[in-house]
């Protein structure tokens, strides 16, 4: 990434290490949410344990990020695009913590409610996670070259996963009238569902503080046509 020459060579040093850090971080965190998801969907025991336990590692990532933007506000008291990248770093982090997190749930779903061939609510996840996988996959991606046309093009693909996400409640809600004795079960579904849902939201979020950092602009609350705009 270009971040502009500065003074001292060792700021480029340690933006660029931030930045890294950010990246295996990430990397972390689609692995814990691609486990997770088998997990569920194959009723891995063994792989939600090791997501469960992993989930720390995570959070010490984010500490450990949030830790060295501090000490470079501190010690460098970075301005302008400089200081734009420090704080879209530090919210990027907090939302993949927060998918972490989802990741964990997903996780200790699995653990705790174990689907069956006589119960296949589970199945009718796999699309809606494909989609949210790939979306953190595809955020990352602009993330590590600080694309602004692949975030906006990113930014988009939640609607999709909005609509999968529809489809997926209103086919739980089927199974709840013809089965009303699997309602508590049927229930964790649907939180599973919309925990996988709010991905896509963090990951419209990190597409935003993408367009921040480059852009200078705060296309935040905007719809998708005002967003366009704004770009232009």
């Amino acid at each position: 990434m270009n971040f502009g020459r500065h003074i001292s060579g060792q700021f480029n040093v340690e933006l660029e290490s931030i930045r890294t850090h950010v990246l295996t971080m990430g990397g972390l965190v689609e692995q814990q949410l691609s486990f997770a998801m088998q997990a569920l969907h194959k009723d891995d025991i063994e792989l939600a344990k090791k997501v469960v336990k992993d989930d720390h590692k995570v959070n010490s990532m984010e500490v450990s990020i949030d830790e060295a933007c501090t000490r470079i506000i501190a010690k460098r008291q970075p301005t302008a695009k400089d200081l734009r990248l420090i704080m879209a770093i530090i919210k990027t982090i907090t939302d993949l913590e927060r998918i972490g997190d989802v990741a964990t749930s997903i996780a200790k779903v699995a653990i705790e409610n174990p689907s069956s061939k006589e119960q296949p609510f589970h199945v009718s996840l796999e699309p809606l996670s494909r989609q949210a996988i790939a979306m953190l996959h595809q955020v990352l991606d602009a993330f590590a070259r600080m694309d602004v046309s692949s975030a906006a093009e990113v930014h988009k693909l939640d609607d999709k996963i909005d609509e999968e996400y529809n489809a997926v409640i209103r086919q739980l809600v089927t199974y709840m009238m013809d089965e009303p004795d699997n309602i508590p079960n049927i229930l964790q579904v649907m939180w599973s569902a919309r925990a996988i849902e709010r991905v896509g939201d963090r990951c419209q979020n990190i597409c935003e503080y993408i367009i921040y950092f480059v852009k200078g602009k705060d296309v935040r609350h905007l719809g998708e046509q005002s967003l366009d705009d704004a770009l232009r």
